[in-house]
């Protein structure tokens, strides 16, 4: 999709390489969980992501997913000069970028800092209640809950305790 620069805001990086890695991952049944860029000389592409299947990411399917991504990002050239590409999967204390990620780790705690101050403060620390199209819902430690504006979120992380290590573990195969 064109902007007209007279217009629109021009896109961010960030979201050039979305629009560009997002539905190839989906052809190759995986889903982009964040795009993040880091650097300025020579910077450094990360890719997270997930099987759309759920199951465990392995460490071919990050090299599979890095051969194919290098060989479309040195055919679009959507970034200039040279770079790296890495990339991973979400892990178990995974960032929360997606309203299904909100949904998926209802009830474990999480971490999450805003661009802007919401009732006068940026960083939260809380049990994930959810989210929709426009909020994550957070039940702070004093009890209360906070809805927090998803365009706004700066970060959002889940933390790593006994009970998330428990949900994320693959199920037991018998014998």
């Amino acid at each position: 999709m064109d902007h007209d620069e007279d217009t629109a805001a021009p896109l961010t990086l960030e979201a050039k390489l979305t629009a560009i890695v997002g539905p190839r991952l989906e052809s190759m049944g995986f889903e982009l969980v964040r795009v993040a860029v880091l650097g300025r000389e020579r910077p450094t592409v990360q890719v997270m992501a997930d099987r759309a299947d759920g199951s465990l990411i392995s460490v071919e399917d990050c090299e599979q997913i890095s051969h194919y991504m290098s060989t479309v990002f040195d055919v679009e050239d959507p970034i200039p000069g040279a770079w790296h590409l890495e990339v991973s999967s979400a892990g178990i204390d995974r960032p929360l970028t997606r309203v299904k990620d909100w949904a998926r780790f209802a009830g474990h705690l999480a971490r999450v800092e805003t661009n802007f101050p919401i009732d006068g403060r940026k960083r939260f620390s809380g049990i994930v209640l959810g989210a929709d199209e426009t909020h994550a819902k957070l039940r702070l430690d004093d009890g209360t809950e906070a809805e927090l504006p998803l365009h706004d979120i700066r970060r959002a992380k889940l933390v790593l305790t006994d009970a998330l290590i428990a949900f994320t573990a693959p199920a037991a195969v018998p014998n």
